[in-house]
Parts: structure tokens; sequence; C-alpha cells
């Protein structure tokens, strides 16, 4: 959170209970985008499942340019969004999610709508009780940020690697061990969304710090859920 002296270089003395406000209404708008964002994905994933549209591009070309697109747009988020419009920010930050949708339209194909709402509800209540230790613990968890870092790099390469090896049990254990990563880093990017709060700041700078605050916020769900439904996902019988 940014110190008196900060907001005192707008030539206003802000009371603590208004910076309390300000932060709240600031975080409330974060959570606002990141939800946002996961049930558009879960709609257009859901809708490509039912209307066919997986399985007409998978094993296609286009399938791959679904699969790589999004990265690209967090890429672009993340190096241009400071010499980007609010809007063409908010714009990408929605085609983010629809693309994500599309590339991850499979699991209503692969698992049974009963285990993807279980996995979801736990996944939830876990994000929950983590981003509001995040918000609310006076430890600094800027020290777990390397190592979790670390680990994120970790869990990548050996997913990329068990795309060749198809082991069942280096599955298991990228599951758990991302479980354990994306948990911290969800208490970590709430902690960090926190302290990057400036109460002075002009509408444009607050909006895409927002929308940045969401995508990080968005992924450590997203994430976290797709690693639960390795681990608890039931699979449809074929």
């Amino acid at each position: 959170m940014a110190s008196r002296d900060d907001f005192e270089r707008f030539g206003t003395t802000f009371s603590s209970g208004e910076i309390d406000a300000g932060l709240r209404r600031y975080l409330l708008h974060v959570y606002n985008y990141m939800a946002g964002g996961l049930v558009l994905t879960g709609l257009v994933a859901y809708a490509a499942a039912l209307g066919g549209l997986y399985q007409a591009i998978f094993g296609t070309a286009l399938y791959w340019v679904v699969l790589i697109a999004p990265l690209v747009l967090v890429l672009l988020l993340s190096f241009r969004i400071g010499s980007m419009s609010v809007g063409a920010a908010q714009l990408s930050f929605w085609a983010y999610a629809v693309l994500v949708g599309l590339s991850l339209s499979g699991i209503f194909v692969v698992y049974t709508g009963t285990s993807i709402a279980r996995v979801f509800f736990i996944t939830a209540a876990t994000f929950a009780a983590m981003s509001f230790y995040g918000y609310s613990t006076r430890a600094d968890l800027s020290r777990f940020g390397s190592f979790l870092f670390m680990g994120l790099i970790g869990v990548i390469i050996a997913a990329l690697a068990n795309i060749f090896l198809v082991s069942t049990a280096l599955q298991f254990a990228i599951s758990i061990i991302g479980v354990v990563v994306f948990v911290g880093l969800t208490a970590w990017d709430t902690q960090r969304i926190k302290e990057i709060y400036s109460a002075g700041e002009n509408d444009a700078i607050a909006e895409k710090k927002a929308i940045m605050g969401a995508l990080a916020l968005y992924l450590d769900f997203l994430n976290l859920f797709l690693m639960f439904m390795q681990l608890f996902g039931g699979r449809r019988n074929r």
C-alpha cells in the first residue's frame, strides 16, 4: 500500500479510513474483472464442446492457433499494456478469456459435468481462502516469490516433457506440485495487488493495474482448477 507521503504528492492528505475504502473498491474491481473472465471462459468452453466446435478443430492446424494465441495475448498485455489504451487492454483481456475457453473446451468432452462442478467448488474455496490470507496477513510473502516462480517454471517444463513421455506418475507429481505452486501464487499475487494500489493515481493507470491484477488471479484460479481436475476429475466412459 502506498505511504502517506505518496498521497501528499497529489496535494491531498488521506485518512486511513479513506485509504482502506479506496483499496476495497479497487480490489472489488479486480475480482469483478477476474470473475467476469472466468465466467466468459466457462461459457465459451461449454458452448464450444456442446456445439461440436472443439471436435471440429481438434487435431487440425487451427487447434494449435487456438492454443498459441492466448500466450501471445498474455505477452502483449504484460509488455505493452503501458502504451495501450484502456479500451485496448480491456479488449485484450476479454479476447484472452474467449481463446482460453476455446482451448479448454475439451474438458467438457473428457470429464463428467458432476466432477467439473465438484472440482470448481473445491478450487473456489481454496482460492478464496488463500486470497483472503494474502490480503490479511502481515507476513511479507515477497520472499517466496522466487521460489514460486522456479516451481512454476519446473511445472511448465515437466508438463511439456510429459507430452512426449505420457507418464501417469509424472502427471500426478506435476499436479501435486502445481497445486502447491498456485496456492502460493494466489496468496502472493493478492498481497502484491494490494501493495501496488495507490489512491492518488489517474483512472487510466488504475484501470490498467486492475486488469493486470485480474489477469494474474485469473491465471492462478484457472491453473489451480486444471491441477485439481487432473487429481479429482471423473472421466466419461467411452
